[in-house]
């Protein structure tokens, strides 16, 4: 998902620097979730299951911006992202 401009100063400033870890990490491919646990799309390939161009992003899993240790963040398809995204967003709004 991309920054939003609103929270673009919430990021570290070596945030480029981490999330080229997390992939690198990932090897380029989708790291699931509990949800889709064995998702492996890869990166800028038609998704297996819904046909569309994976973009990878790297999802807090916690939901907290600030919070970068790598055992909390994740590279994930869309699919995955907005999936795991999706409770945090009801209950939070846009």
């Amino acid at each position: 998902m991309p920054i939003k401009p609103e929270n673009k100063r919430r990021y570290p400033s070596d945030w480029k620097r981490i999330r080229a870890r997390i992939l690198d990490r990932a090897e380029n491919r989708c790291e699931g979730t509990p949800l889709f646990p064995e998702c492996r799309a890869t990166n800028k390939e038609p998704h297996p299951e819904t046909g569309s161009r994976v973009v990878l992003t790297i999802a807090h899993m916690d939901q907290v911006i600030e919070h970068n240790d790598d055992q909390n963040l994740r590279a994930l398809c869309q699919r995955c992202h907005l999936t795991w995204d999706a409770k945090w967003r009801r209950e939070h709004g846009k």
